[in-house]
């Protein structure tokens, strides 16, 4: 298994002990530890997830437009690639129209990227992961650097929507040439969104990180707060954070403590309305968007764009 590594485990580590301290957790350590990585394996298999994976087969039938532009080589990178399943419904769609793919998962989690790596060699796909962490617009260029144009960027599972979707889709279109494609999700506003703080594998989920530290859900209060950005009409913002009811040590070296009453911000996700995500990729980040795909149920939107 070949992994290039541009975040250390050390260094992620660090990261996550300052993260504890200034009370406020980035999205990548809700991938990173293992009971974060089968929490979000949980999710991913359940019906929530299913408008995306609909999405992402509909976009495979594609194919061969989608590589039109491509010489008989196709370099798929994928930012935030997770386990890869997404990606290889799109991998195995370009294979079946002739071209061959080497193929990139770019992820922080050392745990997901294997299992990325390994499910793309068991179907005999050449792979090299990336460790990076693609909050980083210096990370994004390096592994975008990773192959030459034309390529095929995939942003898959609304990872968008775990970071600030204005700065991030305009790093992603920096990394972009003119001959590359960008093939991106994000999830639409609806109510169930609204309830989701309710669902037990959501609250498991958004929980893991602190859990693994010596956190239960019963030390406290678990908070969903649904909020609108401002900076545009149609985006939708659900905020998580936990409230300490006792005095907590927690689990990590130097053994910090979270008094009574104190928060700690947990990751977010955004959410939009279908003209605030047009809105987003073709006037914020000035990409061309070339073609489009809604889910059955309405929940999920796909871009397929070019500079």
């Amino acid at each position: 298994m070949n992994i290039e590594v541009f975040l250390t485990e050390a260094e992620i580590a660090q990261e996550f002990a300052e993260s504890i301290e200034a009370r406020d957790l980035p999205e990548k350590f809700f991938y990173w530890f293992p009971r974060s990585v089968r929490a979000w394996l949980d999710i991913s298999q359940n019906s929530t997830a299913s408008c995306f994976r609909q999405c992402w087969e509909n976009v495979s039938d594609h194919a061969q437009n989608l590589a039109a532009n491509a010489d008989s080589t196709v370099s798929v990178i994928s930012f935030g690639s997770g386990d890869g399943a997404k990606d290889r419904l799109l991998i195995k769609a370009l294979e079946h129209a002739g071209r061959n793919v080497k193929y990139f998962p770019v992820d922080a989690s050392q745990t997901l990227l294997e299992l990325a790596c390994s499910a793309a060699e068991d179907a005999e796909i050449e792979t090299m992961g990336i460790k990076a962490d693609i909050s980083s617009p210096m990370h994004l260029v390096l592994a975008s650097d990773a192959a030459e144009s034309p390529k095929t960027f995939l942003v898959a599972g609304n990872t968008l929507g775990g970071f600030d979707p204005l700065d991030q889709v305009r790093h992603l279109a920096e990394c972009m040439h003119s001959s590359d494609r960008l093939i991106i999700d994000g999830e639409i506003f609806h109510e169930a969104v609204l309830a989701r703080g309710e669902d037990p594998a959501t609250r498991r989920f958004a929980l893991a990180p602190l859990a693994t530290v010596g956190v239960a859900e019963d030390d406290g209060e678990l908070r969903f707060e649904h909020k609108r950005d401002d900076r545009h009409n149609g985006l939708h913002l659900v905020t998580r954070f936990f409230r300490a009811d006792r005095d907590l040590t927690l689990g990590v070296p130097g053994e910090p403590t979270l008094p009574r009453g104190e928060r700690v911000f947990l990751n977010f996700r955004y959410t939009y309305t279908p003209e605030a995500f047009r809105w987003l990729l073709a006037k914020h980040a000035g990409l061309k968007i070339l073609e489009e795909i809604v889910s059955s149920d309405g929940y999920c939107i796909l871009a397929v764009c070019s500079r």
